[in-house]
């Protein structure tokens, strides 16, 4: 944390601007393209303060993730051998190239598998742009990667907006305490989910 720290607490700076619902379309496209902190640290405070507000800012947040996902699937499928110094000097480059070789095995076993590893990807706690990256160099379809994209982030986003507005604070609490063991729970999920549609195939 020593190094996102600075722009953790600056992210949740920016839930307490006049500007906050602009700025958290900001945080969630950038974000799904290089930026390393979720859109979810700025969404649960804004959602928290306005809890009758929650979806719409959650709408904001999936909207604004979206289109990072398509530049972010562009970039990778027409500038990644270009960009690779800059993905390098923003520490990205590995964790894409791991995502290029599981985005490029579900592929391989069936549209099923990676579109489903997709939508679970989306709730994990790896971030978004690797996945947006990793899929537009190996060239995932257009269509089950936008549809992957916006059933894994949305569920991601709308679940948290749900969350504050049934329990306030605590659910708040809660989130930030047991988003890491969600996270993995939905990755093991994940390796079951695919693991039985190779077999099936």
């Amino acid at each position: 944390m020593k190094v996102f720290g600075p722009i953790y607490e600056r992210t949740l700076r920016w839930a307490q601007h006049r500007n906050a619902t602009w700025l958290l379309a900001f945080l969630s496209f950038i974000e799904a393209i290089f930026f390393p902190i979720p859109p979810e640290v700025m969404l649960a405070p804004m959602c928290l303060a306005q809890p009758k507000r929650g979806f719409w800012f959650a709408g904001v947040s999936l909207a604004a993730s979206m289109v990072g996902a398509v530049i972010g699937y562009y970039l990778g499928h027409y500038a990644y051998e270009a960009l690779k110094p800059v993905l390098s000097s923003l520490h990205m480059l590995d964790k894409i190239e791991q995502g290029i070789a599981v985005v490029r095995e579900k592929s391989a076993a069936s549209p099923w598998s990676v579109f489903w590893f997709l939508v679970l990807a989306g709730f994990s706690p790896i971030p978004m742009k690797v996945f947006t990256w990793a899929s537009g160099i190996v060239g995932v379809p257009m269509l089950p990667f936008l549809a992957s994209m916006l059933v894994g982030r949305g569920k991601r986003v709308f679940l948290i907006a749900l969350a504050i507005r049934l329990g306030g604070e605590r659910a708040e609490r809660a989130l930030h305490r047991y988003i890491e063991p969600v996270g993995w729970t939905a990755l093991v999920i994940l390796a079951a989910l695919v693991g039985y549609l190779i077999w099936k195939a």
